[in-house]
């Protein structure tokens, strides 16, 4: 039996629920906006559950259920350190509220120097792996090729011309837009040679294939790893940054508070050793608990066969994709390549606006995509061929208030629990969208550039209140 066809679903909370469309009737709702968020593993849902009874504070306290929690706390990190293969020696692992919040506090102790002043990026990042390091360093973009794929050329003509103020390189494990895995351990032997070090953004990686960090006397090692868990089926806003013990044993805290000290007086403050000395403040310990969790169950699944999965659900995607008239699919989009590249697929529907196709998927068939750059700007502006005339155009239109026109694309994106039905619910969507072939008659906030079908009225405490 092909794999797709065979269910994951079952180890999934909330997805048999309804939601409304226009017409007023009811479907089962369909997520393929998973490259943002993923829905919670039942293994989740049941272990903060479980935990909940015995929440209580974590460190130093006396009681059995402070113990308790330490335990399962630092537990939850040990895991997490282990998922990607870090070191316990050479390696330290902390948590935070996501991934943005592990590179910013990467960027802010980061150990610059005189001579090594300089951050190596690639075009395609998230911007949460650029603009912390405008902040803090100069900032160099590699270069993509046209079909989005990583200039690999031009990242070594700019280690050649940079290489020893080289501080840093910082590249994606995988494209939030396109689903290209870059071949960071290479990248890694690259940037080890001019004495930089490397930093992979694996929020997208992580849920989906296997993360090695290496052995630290590799020259292909990662030295920095970040990942959200809220990717990885476990909402619950926790991140987790792994990397050299030693670049945070040498540098002040970016956060300061309590739990993070050895002793301090009114004129001196001694930190504590790593990790604790860079999670100031009482922990989130329930999203520690939902990715030690999450981590679990995917590790007792085989990341193996979470990738086997995805590789031949998303080269099912592609060739019914590519059958649909009027429909322009962007990055690789040949489907024998499916299993070296995660399942995001970017898409421009002929003659309609991106707002208008996300709109019409959620609002007439209960099919959750994304549109717009996918917080990628840079990227998508490569992609689509905007030269800098028209960004300069875009770029006073949506600072004047209107994103009417921002270009963009549709995004569909897999999680382990999608399945053929989905994809093809997809397809015959799109297909009635290039017809035509929807009810509602649509008005667009020139502000925010999104779409509102006319008579739409839900009362969203049907669906959930607070008491």
């Amino acid at each position: 039996m092909p794999i797709a066809t065979q269910t994951y679903r079952n180890l999934f909370a909330g997805l048999d629920v309804s939601v409304p469309l226009l017409d007023g009737s009811r479907c089962v709702y369909t997520n393929l906006d998973n490259a943002a968020s993923t829905p919670p593993l039942r293994a989740v849902e049941e272990a903060v559950s479980a935990f909940m009874q015995y929440y209580s504070s974590v460190h130093r306290g006396t009681g059995f259920k402070s113990q308790l929690c330490t335990h399962i706390f630092e537990e939850a990190r040990r895991m997490t350190a282990a998922f990607v293969g870090a070191d316990p020696q050479v390696h330290t692992c902390m948590f935070g509220k996501n991934t943005t919040e592990m590179i910013n506090r990467l960027a802010l102790c980061y150990p610059f120097s005189a001579g090594r002043g300089v951050v190596l990026v690639s075009t395609m990042e998230h911007h949460s792996n650029d603009l912390p390091w405008r902040g803090v360093a100069k900032v160099l973009h590699c270069g993509v090729l046209p079909d989005g794929r990583l200039d690999e050329a031009h990242f070594d003509s700019l280690l050649r011309e940079w290489g020893s103020r080289v501080a840093l390189v910082a590249v994606s494990g995988a494209s939030n837009v396109t689903g290209y895995i870059n071949p960071v351990h290479r990248l890694a032997e690259k940037a080890h040679a001019v004495g930089a070090r490397i930093l992979v953004d694996c929020a997208q990686l992580a849920p989906h294939r296997k993360v090695e960090m290496g052995a630290p006397d590799d020259p292909a090692c990662l030295d920095y790893i970040v990942l959200s868990a809220h990717k990885m089926y476990a909402p619950y806003g926790c991140g987790a940054l792994v990397g050299r013990r030693d670049t945070f044993e040498n540098a002040a805290p970016d956060h300061r508070g309590g739990g993070q000290v050895e002793f301090v007086t009114e004129e001196e403050v001694a930190w504590t050793n790593p990790p604790e000395r860079d999670e100031a403040g009482s922990p989130n310990t329930a999203g520690a608990v939902a990715l030690g969790a999450a981590i679990a169950q995917l590790s007792a699944l085989g990341m193996d066969a979470v990738a086997a999965h995805e590789a031949e659900l998303t080269a099912y995607a592609l060739e019914r994709l590519a059958r649909v008239p009027g429909l322009q699919l962007y990055g690789d989009t040949n489907p024998a390549n499916a299993a070296s590249r995660v399942g995001v697929l970017p898409m421009r529907v002929e003659g309609v606006s991106h707002f208008l196709v996300g709109a019409i998927l959620g609002y007439e068939f209960g099919i959750g995509v994304r549109s717009g750059c996918f917080c990628a700007h840079p990227y998508l502006l490569r992609l689509l061929g905007v030269g800098e005339e028209q960004a300069r155009r875009v770029r006073g239109e949506i600072l004047s208030g209107n994103r009417a026109d921002m270009p963009g694309l549709v995004r569909a994106s897999f999680g382990l629990y999608n399945s053929f039905e989905d994809v093809d619910r997809l397809v015959e969507a799109l297909q009635r969208i290039l017809r035509g072939d929807y009810r509602g008659v649509y008005r667009q906030d020139r502000a925010t550039g999104e779409f509102k079908p006319e008579g739409w009225n839900v009362d969203y405490g049907e669906y959930f209140r607070f008491i």
